[in-house]
């Protein structure tokens, strides 16, 4: 079996995240030793050996659900947004006049992937009801890099995964040189999957009680406050936008 947790590993999570696993394991009493880094997430979102991994909602719906099975959605440390939801915030360099996201609508959008449901598909749906679309995407990788290369005029908005913004400001000195310029309408959470045919009600509980097993300061590394249950079909209504033009 294997067990990963992808989305919020960074140097800074790391051993918080191992205690989270660890918890995980004692509670089940079964499971890997460690888990797994430095590998696809998209090889082990697709083994039939996984326990337990992390996932984003648009790859969920575009293209896991029908080959996973959903254990439950994070409780997540985010101002003013409903519990197991998130959103994402635009940034812009500080020093930028705009005031708006439209009024980005022909600069430089920066973002992580096109499967991302933070870093393509909500800021696309969102400038979609505001009337313009993002017409000069910049591909990056990663959330990390997109907010690096608006800090270094590589480009000049880019919408981030709240919680990973969070951590860039406690990190990343390149984030002094970014504000916040909008937010998105915030979406269900980035679930947590096991593999088909597993059950995962155990998983649950055992997810459920190691979180809140966690010490306060992990708890507040993480951005993490507990576990709840969003239903599949929440996270398959959300809309799919049209992908980013070849780069």
């Amino acid at each position: 079996m294997i067990a990963s947790l992808p989305m919020y590993d960074r140097p800074e999570t790391a051993e918080a995240n191992d205690r989270l696993w660890q918890g995980v394991r004692a509670e089940l009493g079964y499971g890997p030793d460690h888990l797994i880094r430095g590998a696809a997430p998209w090889d082990h979102w697709q083994s039939p050996d996984l326990l337990l991994s992390q996932t984003c909602g648009y790859p969920y719906r575009a293209r896991l659900h029908g080959s996973v099975t959903l254990v439950g959605t994070p409780v997540l440390e985010l101002p003013d947004c409903p519990p197991g939801h998130y959103y994402s915030v635009f940034v812009v360099r500080r020093d930028d006049p705009r005031t708006t996201p439209d009024g980005f609508a022909d600069a430089r959008l920066a973002y992580n992937e096109a499967l991302s449901q933070s870093g393509w598909a909500a800021p696309q749906t969102y400038a979609m009801t505001h009337g313009f679309s993002f017409s000069n995407p910049v591909q990056t990788g990663a959330h990390r890099a997109s907010a690096r290369a608006v800090a270094e005029n590589r480009a000049d908005i880019a919408a981030l995964d709240a919680l990973s913004w969070q951590m860039m400001q406690r990190h990343d000195p390149f984030a002094a040189e970014l504000r916040e310029l909008a937010r998105t309408k915030a979406t269900p959470a980035l679930p947590y999957i096991t593999a088909p045919g597993r059950d995962p009600a155990p998983i649950f509980a055992a997810l459920g009680a190691a979180i809140a097993g966690l010490s306060l300061t992990d708890r507040a590394t993480l951005g993490l406050r507990g576990l709840t249950t969003i239903a599949a079909e929440a996270y398959l209504a959300q809309p799919n936008p049209a992908p980013p033009p070849p780069n």
